[in-house]
């Protein structure tokens, strides 16, 4: 590791993006989603959960309005985006996920 200026040993490469990702998660456009997708960074980064941070990383560059739709069982996720969908749901406990058919 090396030392920051303020002194501060740097985290490694992936601690340091899983935190990113957590701000990320945390800061989003609406209360609803800080509320599904903060507490799932947060264990994230807690490593009590494993995920593919590619595929994770993709699904929260979604829009707010989607993103919602998708997790409430409103509207069909993307086929792309469903086994991130379907890890942040399992984590939530929320059945009934839908996935659009091409």
């Amino acid at each position: 590791m090396t030392d920051t200026p303020g002194g501060e040993a740097a985290a490694d490469p992936e601690t340091a993006r899983l935190k990113r990702l957590r701000i990320r998660c945390w800061r989003r456009g609406i209360k609803e989603m800080d509320l599904l997708l903060g507490p799932y960074a947060d264990a994230l980064l807690a490593g009590t959960i494993r995920t593919d941070l590619d595929a994770f990383e993709a699904l929260i560059a979604e829009g707010d309005q989607e993103l919602y739709r998708w997790l409430s069982g409103a509207a069909p996720g993307p086929e792309d985006h469903a086994a991130a969908l379907a890890a942040v749901m399992e984590f939530h406990g929320i059945a009934g996920g839908k996935v659009a058919q091409r």
